[in-house]
């Protein structure tokens, strides 16, 4: 019989969230554990285990994208072929995987909590010509580190933690309330199964010490504005035992003296002068590879944006270049002689002659203007 879809057994849709899916099997989990359906002759049993097979899944970020790709055979050397999806758990075994994941803890081999380390982020600003080409950035990061001095055992050197006597080293203690059985981190050692009778002077009983590290994120090309890097590992360090967090690099591009990005396409605004608008010509335009002349015809407008082919930059996702987007702005001169000024208004008179031969927009849009107001007068 073939296996049914994971997002079809925890009943959610595949664009659910992590805390959308934990939901629906912490739901399936409570409704199928074989502890509540004794005498349905194991029905509930195979429920709960497709529930739990699904979720191992789809609770760890690499194996659902693999799962999407590839369906089972994506995930078939997981879990639920090294028996992690065997025998039914406990009721309090539930409360420990789903519950205890919402505050961080974890368990080790049924004995004291680990603690994952949190993680961390880190906000990289980049010049444009940095993100677009690619760099290796050497970044000091502050974050908790294993106490060196204690080897991160919170106890001072040549003495050892003892076996907690609330717990018996447990980590964890269990309370009866009525027909549930509920497991909760043992509140005097705070799930670390032992207590220390002689903290360590530099950490104080902690374990972790805070440390700025130096570490080199290598920056791929293409890059762009909320980009963010993950450094495995790289974030605090966990408590007991467990593992460390990671840290995420999170990309802010400058803003450019001259150029706008929209993904793979850059924008730009050029300047010319009146004379260039109106007779034509060719401009000098930057590029992030260089110069090249961009071709005025005559006649050009205020506004006109012309579009250079492979003239952009690439992405992370997409090799291919994006185009530059230029657009002119007619500048108005300034600062004119007197003899600059006669020329102006000689000139102009001459245009005016012409009516709307030489000033098309401009007579059609008094024209416009005109009926606005004849239509409004009363």
């Amino acid at each position: 019989m073939a296996k049914r879809d994971y997002y079809e057994v925890l009943g959610v849709s595949k664009s659910a969230t992590a805390e959308e899916i934990k939901k629906a099997y912490r739901r399936l989990a409570m409704k199928h554990h074989p502890d509540r359906n004794k005498e349905d002759n194991g029905a509930s049993e195979k429920k709960f285990k497709e529930a739990k097979e699904a979720y191992e899944v789809l609770k760890d970020s690499d194996k659902r994208a693999s799962y999407d790709r590839f369906g089972h055979d994506g995930v078939r050397n997981g879990p639920g072929r090294q028996g992690g999806f065997g025998g039914a758990e406990g009721f309090g075994d539930i409360f420990g995987d789903v519950f205890g994941d919402i505050f961080g803890g974890g368990r080790r081999g049924g004995g004291a909590q680990v603690f994952r380390g949190a993680d961390l982020g880190y906000e990289l600003k980049l010049d444009l010509e940095k993100a677009v080409a690619g760099d290796t950035v050497e970044i000091d990061v502050p974050t908790q580190v294993p106490c060196g001095t204690c080897d991160g055992s919170g106890a001072r050197k040549g003495s050892s933690p003892v076996t907690c006597t609330t717990c018996g080293g447990v980590g964890q203690v269990r309370m009866q309330q009525g027909f549930f059985s509920v497991q909760q981190t043992c509140p005097a050692c705070k799930g670390a199964g032992t207590t220390i009778s002689d903290p360590c002077g530099d950490c104080h009983g902690r374990g972790r010490v805070r440390k700025t590290r130096t570490l080199s994120v290598k920056v791929p090309a293409g890059v762009d504005d909320g980009d963010r890097i993950r450094l495995s590992g790289e974030g605090e360090a966990g408590r007991n035992g467990g593992p460390p967090g990671d840290l995420y690099v999170e990309i802010r591009v400058n803003k450019h003296k001259l150029f706008e990005r929209d993904g793979a396409n850059l924008a730009c605004e050029v300047p010319i002068s009146f004379a260039t608008a109106t007779l034509g010509g060719d401009v000098e335009l930057p590029t992030l590879d260089g110069h090249v002349s961009l071709k005025v015809p005559a006649g050009t407008q205020s506004g006109k944006v012309f579009r250079l082919r492979g003239k952009g930059v690439t992405t992370v996702r997409d090799t291919r270049k994006g185009d530059l987007f230029a657009q002119v702005s007619v500048e108005t001169p300034v600062n004119l002689t007197k003899q600059q000024l006669d020329l102006l208004e000689k000139f102009d008179a001459s245009l005016k002659k012409g009516g709307d031969k030489h000033s098309p927009r401009a007579d059609s849009w008094l024209d416009t203007v005109k009926r606005f107001f004849d239509r409004i007068s009363p």
